[in-house]
C-alpha cells in the first residue's frame, strides 16, 4: 500500500491518463507528487532521465506516457512510434531500478495480442500469434516494455507491474484527426459536420470491427487499485468487459453530438483487428469493477470537447480558431 506521504512520479502528467491520475491521487490524499512537463524533462534523453531519478528519488512511478495514435498514425509514423517508445520505456524502467523505486506501473496496450486472438483476449495469449500489421511497431515497443519490467523483476527483484488497458477515452483525449483514436476522431467529425451543416460523415472501414472502451476515470481508479493490491510479474488486463461494433459506436456518438446527417463507411480503408475484447476475469477476481457506461462517458467527453473549443474561441483571434 502506498503511504499518503509517498513520493510519486507521474510520467507524463499533462496527457489524458496522467492528468486524471493527478486528480485522483490528490482526491485520495496524496500530495507529494512529482510532475515534469515534456519541456522540463525529455524522457527520451538517457542522461536527463538518470539525473532526474538520482535527484528526485521517487518511491512510486506511474509510467503513463507513450507516443501513440489510431490506425492512420500507426501506418504513417511506425518508425517514430517504435523508436520513441523504446527510448522512453528503457530510460524510465532502467533508472527506476537504479533509483530503488519501490513499485512501477507500466501501461501496455491491448494491441499486444495476436490479430486473430480468441475472444475475449486473456493474458496468456501474449506472443501466441502474429500481430495486426497496422499497429505492429507500436505493439512490439509495448511488448518490449512488458518484458523489460519482467526481466528487472526476475534479475533485480523489483516490483514492476504491467497493466494492459483496453481503449481509453475521455477529457483531454487527442482530437487531432491525423493521430487520434476512433472516439475522439468521431466526436470531432460529427461536431464539425453539424457546425458546418454537412449532410454526411465518412468513417474509415466497414464498421464491423468490435472494440471495447473504458472511460479514463475508471481506468485511473483501476491503476490506483492495482498499485495498492497487485504485486505479480504477470500482465493484467483492465477493461469494461463488453464490446461494441464501430458502426454502433458511430451511431451512439451521432446521437450524443445531435448530428442529423447520414454515415458513409469507406470500405477502401483498413479496419484493423476484427475484434478486441479483453478477458477481465483476473481483474474482476481482485474485486474491481468499472462504474461509468459508454453512453455516459461519451456525453462527458463531448461536453469537455465543446468547453475546450469555447475557451479557445475566447482566447484566440478569429483566424486561429482551430483545434
Amino acid at each position: 500500500m502506498m503511504n499518503k506521504d509517498a513520493k510519486i512520479f507521474i510520467a507524463e502528467h499533462e496527457g489524458m491518463i496522467g492528468a486524471a491520475l493527478i486528480r485522483y491521487l490528490k482526491t485520495a490524499g496524496f500530495d507529494n507528487l512529482i510532475t515534469k512537463s515534456l519541456s522540463q524533462l525529455d524522457l527520451t534523453n538517457q542522461n536527463d532521465v538518470r539525473k532526474f531519478f538520482l535527484r528526485e528519488e521517487p518511491e512510486y512511478v506511474f509510467l503513463a506516457t507513450a507516443e501513440e495514435g489510431g490506425i492512420l498514425a500507426n501506418i504513417a509514423y511506425s518508425a517514430d512510434l517504435i523508436y520513441t517508445n523504446l527510448q522512453i520505456q528503457a530510460n524510465l524502467i532502467h533508472f527506476a531500478w537504479e533509483a530503488k523505486v519501490k513499485k512501477l506501473l507500466f501501461l501496455g496496450s491491448s494491441c499486444i495480442y495476436p490479430k486473430f486472438c480468441p475472444q475475449p483476449m486473456n493474458e496468456e495469449a501474449l506472443l501466441t500469434g502474429s500481430l495486426e500489421p497496422t499497429n505492429e511497431a507500436y505493439a512490439i515497443a509495448k511488448i518490449a516494455g512488458i518484458k523489460m519490467c519482467q526481466a528487472h523483476n526476475k534479475q533485480h527483484d523489483t516490483n514492476f507491474i504491467s497493466v494492459i488497458p483496453t481503449n481509453i477515452y475521455g477529457p483531454r483525449d487527442n482530437f487531432d484527426l491525423k493521430t487520434s483514436h476512433v472516439i475522439p476522431a468521431l466526436i470531432r467529425k460529427f461536431h464539425e459536420a453539424k457546425a458546418g451543416k454537412k449532410g454526411e460523415v465518412t468513417i474509415w472501414g466497414t464498421g464491423t470491427p468490435r472494440r471495447e472502451f473504458l472511460y479514463v476515470d475508471d481506468f485511473v481508479d483501476a491503476c490506483l487499485f492495482l498499485m495498492n493490491n497487485y504485486n505479480q510479474p504477470g500482465i493484467i488486463n483492465v477493461g469494461y468487459g463488453k464490446d461494441i461494433s464501430i458502426k454502433e459506436l458511430a451511431l451512439m456518438i451521432k446521437e450524443v453530438t445531435e448530428f442529423d446527417g447520414k454515415l458513409i463507411f469507406d470500405e477502401t480503408k483498413p479496419d484493423g483487428m476484427p475484434n478486441k475484447l479483453l478477458d477481465v476475469s483476473k481483474m474482476s477476481a481482485l474485486g474491481w469493477r468499472p462504474k461509468i457506461n459508454l453512453r455516459e462517458g461519451l456525453g462527458r467527453t463531448y461536453e469537455w470537447f465543446k468547453k475546450k473549443l469555447s475557451l479557445k474561441k475566447k482566447a484566440l483571434p478569429k483566424k486561429y480558431n482551430t483545434l
